[in-house]
């Protein structure tokens, strides 16, 4: 099914431009990211990283300085901040005009990369309820805003997940917390269903069957599976072996109306965006 919606995203001034699909590249600045391969600490490395991002048809550059794989470390926002500094010093360096989001659930760490350092976008994946700051403070940042899905925290969120209809009560989530933004001023809304936070295996694939159901909010899906237990739970062995599931459920959700993805491997998701795009005669619109 065709969507005839325009979505378009305000990014530092420019609009971009969502009826053909974008890739976002994951930029880890942690330690301890659930996928070894992704960690990026040194300066070389993160310099590395942002250009083989663009290089390989990522519009976007996902910072995060938090790791919120299950069990994660809670680490202080002094920490979050310093990586921050440390690693989006070197992304704008090295490339001034990249269309940079944050990955953050803290309100005073989103308006400090906004602030000091121009990020576009910040990405929640706590919509709002691990700071109750956040959504007054996006709402006067003005940027777009990823909300995320999440049932529990990235300490506890997989230890006993329980629904009794999945969709149906992520839909509500989103429509009570859409109507908050909203009230506040908020524009340029982008939801996330959360695939792996607070999920056991059989929700994240409810959810991707009955993905196109969240078309009814009229906003920019974003998806993020790359690499994800969902994936190689089912499948066998471990992140490191869930690239090719990774490119299937990306090409799904294209299909089912996603509009950004959130990966590690830039190239594969692209060339997926490429496929489905031509077999829907979308045409790439450049900022």
């Amino acid at each position: 099914m065709e969507n005839s919606i325009v979505k378009q995203i305000n990014v530092n001034g420019q609009l971009l431009d969502l009826s053909y699909p974008q890739v976002m590249g994951i930029l880890n600045l942690t330690p301890d990211s659930f996928y070894a391969g992704s960690r990026k600490q040194t300066e070389a490395e993160i310099v590395e990283r942002t250009h083989q991002i663009l290089s390989e048809g990522g519009s976007i550059i996902d910072a995060g300085a938090y790791s919120s794989r299950p069990n994660a470390e809670h680490i202080s926002a002094e920490e979050e901040m310093a990586r921050l500094r440390y690693g989006l010093g070197i992304v704008f360096r090295e490339c001034p005009d990249a269309i940079v989001s944050v990955d953050t659930f803290r309100a005073d760490v989103a308006r400090m990369c906004v602030e000091e350092y121009g990020v576009a976008i910040i990405n929640d994946i706590a919509a709002g309820s691990m700071d109750e700051n956040m959504f007054p403070t996006v709402a006067q940042l003005g940027v777009p805003y990823i909300m995320m899905h999440m049932q529990g925290t990235p300490q506890n969120m997989q230890q006993a997940p329980h629904y009794d209809n999945v969709v149906q009560e992520v839909l509500y989530y989103f429509s009570e917390k859409v109507q908050k933004l909203r009230d506040l001023g908020a524009k340029d809304i982008i939801l996330d269903p959360g695939f792996g936070f607070g999920k056991a295996l059989e929700h994240n694939y409810e959810l991707l069957n009955k993905l196109e159901e969240f078309s009814i909010f009229e906003l920019p899906i974003l998806i993020g599976v790359s690499r994800k237990s969902m994936i190689y739970r089912l499948l066998g062995g471990g992140p490191e072996d869930a690239l090719n599931g990774t490119s299937i459920i990306n090409t799904i959700a294209l299909m089912k109306g996603a509009d950004i993805l959130r990966v590690h491997d830039v190239r594969a998701a692209s060339e997926a965006v490429k496929i489905v795009a031509a077999m829907k005669k979308l045409t790439p619109v450049s900022l």
